[in-house]
């Protein structure tokens, strides 16, 4: 079980690296320097946790699940607040996909994903999210 849940983190990382990068196209370091702070050290830290996955499956013995060839994103991303509310959206599936990663490791494994899970839940904050008691449950 550990493999299929790491195998569904890459996937959601993967999908996590697209469309923060294509929020990133959508946002203004001159006219929203938060959002585009928080937009683009998230880009960065979902790239180095799609590295790190990658490198447990591999670890495993299992060939990485590849990336889709595109993912979904909203028809108009041309507003800060449609920006930030696609990447709550985004941050919230990452918390509950990194729960069912905690619930299907143990040890070394488990840890670093209790670390992702805890980034995303506080990330989602940043995006206009609040705190919950269970993050990603």
């Amino acid at each position: 079980m550990t493999t299929e849940a790491l195998q569904t983190a890459l996937a959601a990382e993967h999908a996590a690296v697209f469309v923060y990068g294509a929020l990133g196209g959508q946002t203004s370091r001159s006219s929203d320097p938060t959002l585009y702070a928080e937009v683009t050290a998230a880009y960065t830290t979902h790239r180095a946790r799609r590295d790190e996955v990658r490198a447990l499956v591999v670890e495993a013995g299992q060939d990485p699940v590849a990336a889709e060839p595109g993912y979904d994103l909203p028809a108009d991303l041309t507003t800060p607040v449609a920006v930030a509310d696609r990447a709550l959206e985004l941050e919230r599936a990452c918390a509950a996909t990194y729960a069912y990663v905690v619930a299907s490791t143990r040890g070394a494994q488990r840890a670093w994903a209790i670390d992702a899970l805890l980034d995303a839940a506080v990330r989602t904050l940043a995006f206009g999210g609040r705190p919950e008691i269970l993050p990603g449950l």
